[in-house]
């Protein structure tokens, strides 16, 4: 066919489906050939440019992406082996603190000051925040500096510690436990509650939980902890991939949560120990109208609307202890301390380790897979009131160097004295 020229390239001319176009051929960012197609030698050159500009653009972010493209594809890349609620959680926070203020760069221009800049605003957040996204930055340039797409890695110095700390999280006494389970009998979170203070569960094990899975009738009843629940655009999804290996348990249960299941069990038309009236897993947002429940009957401050005359006038309000709610008769405001569900799972813990259980045991039954965190809660529940300090204290600080003598558990010193009525020399 014949080829002519327009300016220095090279076109064709072919006919399609009756209709006459010029054609040319370029390479585009991947090096393959690709066809352009127009109606004249104008509209051909016109697309020939655009088309060389395009393939220019794509293979300088390529080598020189800006931070908002190199993040959302360091997002991909981690969603072939991390669980979609994981992925959740960093695609909130890469969007949010790390695309939000830096995303607009090119990664190559980054410097440590625009890092420590774009941590201020994060510093103001939970110390939880802080270290997440101190970590996602971290990971997504030391990437790119493995990637070959900057030298130098601005995150190096980046101080790992910041934002405000979390307050301790408190376990339940026996009181509470009473108060809310009085509360609640009845209520839709009633089991909820109760498999999480007397099976320590996490939320998603719980919401997880087949009657497969609830042995009642053996010798020593017990859960086995084999599927987790987690959400996908507020839908539920049951899957069996848990939080870690250590979270594959068999935990046995007391009678207490043995009745409640029995119960359950007679009225349950699902294979879910925690369903909505169709029989299916919740969803986010079934769950949290679940545990209002328990939110409302709380003793926590709260806005109050009245309309008048259509214009909406707010009140703070306080409910005190005991008080019934005006509108329902049937809320009594009794909850007076803080409840969440994995306050549940802390208290089922610290019973644990109150009650003598070794550590071992309790990381077992935790499904904890770093001894670290049973530790770290063994030694705050266990090592943290004087009257549980006292013996170890005066076991290792109880003699009196200076006078021989040996305190007793009230400080009270007593001479010691050797056979000849003299003190005994000191070392």
């Amino acid at each position: 066919m014949e080829k002519k020229q327009v300016g220095k390239r090279k076109f064709s001319e072919v006919t399609v489906k009756g209709i006459h176009y010029y054609r040319t051929r370029i390479t585009d960012a991947d090096g393959k050939m690709r066809s352009l197609y127009a109606r004249s030698e104008e509209e051909l050159e016109r697309r020939v440019e655009l088309a060389r500009k395009e393939v220019e653009d794509t293979v300088f972010r390529r080598y020189n992406p800006t931070v908002a493209e190199y993040a959302e594809k360091w997002l991909l890349m981690q969603s072939a082996h991390i669980q979609s609620s994981t992925l959740d959680g960093y695609s909130y926070a890469v969007r949010k603190y790390i695309i939000g203020s830096l995303g607009d760069k090119y990664l190559s221009e980054v410097t440590a000051d625009d890092i420590k800049l774009a941590m201020v605003e994060v510093s103001k957040r939970s110390a939880g925040t802080y270290s997440q996204v101190n970590m996602l930055l971290k990971s997504i340039f030391y990437s790119a500096e493995y990637s070959n797409l900057i030298k130098d890695n601005p995150t190096k110095k980046l101080n790992a510690k910041g934002g405000i700390p979390q307050k301790e999280r408190e376990a339940l006494s026996d009181e509470q436990v009473k108060i809310l389970l009085d509360t609640i009998r009845g209520l839709p979170p009633y089991t909820f509650v109760m498999i999480g203070l007397y099976a320590g569960m996490r939320r998603e094990e719980i919401l997880g939980l087949k009657w497969d899975c609830v042995f009642l009738d053996e010798k020593v009843p017990y859960i086995t902890v084999k599927r987790a629940w987690h959400e996908v655009n507020n839908r539920p999804m049951i899957t069996a991939n848990l939080k870690s290996r250590a979270a594959r348990r068999d935990i046995p249960i007391p009678a207490c949560l043995v009745k409640c299941l029995r119960e359950e069990r007679e009225k349950s038309n699902s294979d879910y120990v925690i369903s909505d009236k169709d029989g299916q897993p919740l969803s986010a947002s079934q769950f949290t109208r679940i545990w209002s429940y328990i939110r409302v009957r709380s003793t926590k401050e709260r806005t109050l609307y009245r309309y008048v005359n259509g214009e909406a006038i707010r009140k703070r309000f306080k409910p005190e202890p005991g008080q019934k709610c005006i509108n329902r008769e049937d809320i009594v405001y009794r909850i007076d301390f803080n409840v969440t569900p994995h306050q549940l799972r802390h208290t089922y813990i610290t019973n644990l380790i109150h009650a003598g259980v070794d550590p071992k045991t309790v990381q077992y039954l935790a499904g904890h897979k770093n001894s670290k965190v049973t530790m770290d809660i063994y030694a705050k529940v266990k090592y943290n009131k004087p009257e549980q300090l006292s013996s170890v204290v005066n076991e290792a600080l109880g003699k009196d160097r200076k006078t021989g003598g040996v305190s007793d558990a009230f400080g009270h010193v007593k001479k010691v004295v050797n056979k000849d009525g003299q003190p005994p020399e000191t070392q």
